[in-house]
């Protein structure tokens, strides 16, 4: 199975994908999109306000309950050229994004910077009459990203606060318009909570809390876990197999509540999103990693191939119960970690019956996860999506698969 995902070409998982399909705007209400059904070969389409009518009723969802931080900075030089600052990641051994988001004074992020050639100064600031200050200093030039340290005067702020202050919402790449007072709003979903993202979950952003709640009236009920979605998601795979590919690396958090109610769950369970997916099924392998190895040192990040070489035996109950015997092994009630899975052509989901998503780029990692629950069907699903006026990518229309 290994080989088989790792020989896998991303040439075989491409589409021709017309400007004018991506979705550059919102629908104007939120459950107002187009919905495709696909039920085991079979494609159907709805509106997306349809979905309680549509699902299986033997369904249970899962929900990233991430938020969307305004990571993109504007700095002026000393020329008045604007030097853009992206906040990806923070810095520093032990630094989770929790503690990172609530630091004050001083902060340290591995960073994208637009313009750096015109960072002349030794640092650049932004300041407004009431006193505050935020300054950023290059620290470090990485590979293709900076160490920046952040430091602001304004002691009972924190650095999530900041971000509030003076940054903007990350819209992705490919969206190229100027940022709107309405995306601050609609490129959150109604649950987004735990900060943390530079990029929304973008399946979540069809629901509504009218539609959670119809849902609910019909016995479809939900968790909530968290993956922070970094910058990654949007890198291309430009390798020619995906051995080569470096998978990117996103924080994922969940409770133990949620785990016992996931283990004990006999429902078909639907994550909301790749992004709900690929944290399901990683906090399957780390209770794996825990009942073969009890290794605390593994228990930090699961790492693109760990998947495929870890026993495969394990129901969904064993490793998730087993997830919870290490939390109670550390005292804790919360489970963090890393986690680099690649979910391809070739793997075997062991949590999840059933996808929403949306309409991803071609040859992206997001396309090679819908290709391994549903085979070669991929292609006839985005034929027809194609053919048949859906909107593309982060704020285009919706798909339910189920297989």
């Amino acid at each position: 199975m290994k080989s088989q995902v790792q020989n896998l070409s991303i040439r075989d998982f491409t589409y021709d994908l017309p400007t004018e399909k991506i979705a550059v705007k919102p629908a104007t209400h939120r459950s107002e999109s187009k919905l495709l059904v696909y039920n085991q070969g079979n494609i159907s389409e709805t509106i997306f306000d349809q979905l309680p009518e549509t699902m299986d009723p033997n369904s249970h969802l899962v929900f990233n309950n991430t938020k969307v931080v305004q990571a993109r900075i504007i700095f002026q030089n000393r020329n008045g050229r604007d030097i853009e600052i992206f906040c990806l990641e923070p810095h520093g051994e032990g630094v989770d994004l929790s503690m990172a988001m609530s630091a004050q004074k001083t902060s340290q992020w591995i960073c994208l910077v637009g313009g750096a050639k015109k960072w002349k100064e030794e640092y650049l600031c932004i300041s407004d009459s009431n006193g505050f200050e935020l300054r950023a200093f290059l620290t470090e030039r990485l590979e293709g990203e900076f160490l920046i340290t952040f430091s602001w005067i304004a002691e009972d702020l924190t650095f999530s606060e900041v971000l509030e202050n003076v940054g903007r919402i990350p819209l992705p790449p490919y969206i190229k318009r100027e940022l709107t007072d309405s995306d601050k709003e609609r490129y959150q979903t109604v649950f987004a909570k735990e900060e943390g993202s530079v990029a929304a979950p973008t399946a979540g952003l069809h629901f509504t809390n009218e539609v959670v709640s119809q849902l609910a009236d019909k016995g479809i009920h939900s968790s909530q876990i968290t993956l922070h979605v970094g910058a990654g998601t949007f890198k291309p795979v430009s390798s020619d197999t995906m051995k080569e590919h470096p998978m990117h690396a996103e924080w994922i958090d969940a409770d133990m509540d949620t785990l016992l109610e996931l283990a004990h769950c006999d429902k078909r369970i639907t994550p909301v999103g790749t992004t709900s997916m690929r944290t399901l099924e990683t906090l399957y392998w780390f209770g794996v990693k825990w009942l073969t190895h009890k290794d605390t040192s593994s228990m930090k990040e699961l790492m693109m191939w760990d998947a495929y070489d870890l026993p495969q035996s394990y129901s969904k109950k064993e490793a998730f119960l087993g997830l919870v015997d290490f939390l109670n092994s550390q005292d804790k009630t919360r489970f963090m970690a890393k986690s680099r899975l690649i979910i391809a052509p070739g793997y075997s989901p062991k949590v999840c019956g059933a996808l929403i998503t949306n309409f991803h780029q071609p040859g992206s990692t997001l396309l090679l996860l819908v290709a391994a629950l549903i085979g070669k069907e991929w292609k006839n699903v985005y034929d027809y999506a194609l053919e048949n006026n859906f909107r593309f990518l982060s704020y285009g229309d919706s798909n339910y698969l189920r297989f």
